[in-house]
């Protein structure tokens, strides 16, 4: 598998991947109506860069990488990822997700969040967690999925740098009265 730059005459070949993936309504919350010119300047044109997977001149896979938010916020990326359905359990997603935090790293991005991953994709969010992100947000029926009806989206991230993940720090032990009184008693014998 090799994973390029997608080019301009690319998004023509890509474009029945995206088509299908929209109208399935089961990970994406893209118009299912959308016409190819749409799509191109959304997955194409808006981002940063736009990768494609292929394989043999067959397309796997695509993914963009943009800046999350402007300003203040402009040091978090975001990606989206397709897989081609005849692609799907063959490590696809895999390959691009660890190339599109390299090229985020290249970008100067420090972290990598997901918006709004549906959370019955199921195969996708426990990738995106053996791959360390972290589900940090839980948005109550935020999806209109085609079989399932209203379902949650899950909000993911990551910290890119290689610095140790700070540790939450330890809850506080809440005590009893007698506990408290035996502490007390402790140390006033102690002094």
């Amino acid at each position: 598998m090799q994973i390029r730059p997608m080019t301009p005459g690319d998004f023509a070949a890509f474009w029945p991947i995206f088509r299908d993936i929209a109208a399935a309504r089961e990970t994406y919350a893209f118009d299912p109506d959308m016409g190819q010119e749409d799509a191109r300047a959304l997955w194409f044109e808006a981002p940063l860069e736009s990768w494609l997977a292929e394989e043999d001149g067959a397309i796997l896979g695509s993914y963009f990488l943009k800046a999350n938010a402007a300003g203040p916020g402009g040091h978090v990326g975001n990606c989206g990822y397709m897989v081609a359905p005849a692609a799907r359990g063959k490590g696809v997603a895999r390959a691009m997700c660890e190339h599109s935090q390299r090229r985020a790293r290249a970008r100067g991005f420090l972290a990598l969040q997901f918006n709004s991953v549906v959370a019955t994709n199921e195969a996708a969010v426990a990738l995106w967690q053996k791959l360390g992100f972290d589900i940090v947000g839980r948005l109550p029926r935020a999806y209109r999925h085609a079989a399932h009806g209203l379902v949650d989206c899950l909000v993911m991230y990551k910290w890119l740098e290689d610095e140790p993940r700070l540790a939450m720090p330890e809850p506080v032990r809440l005590i009893g009265r007698k506990n408290i009184e035996a502490t007390v008693s402790r140390r006033r014998k102690r002094e």
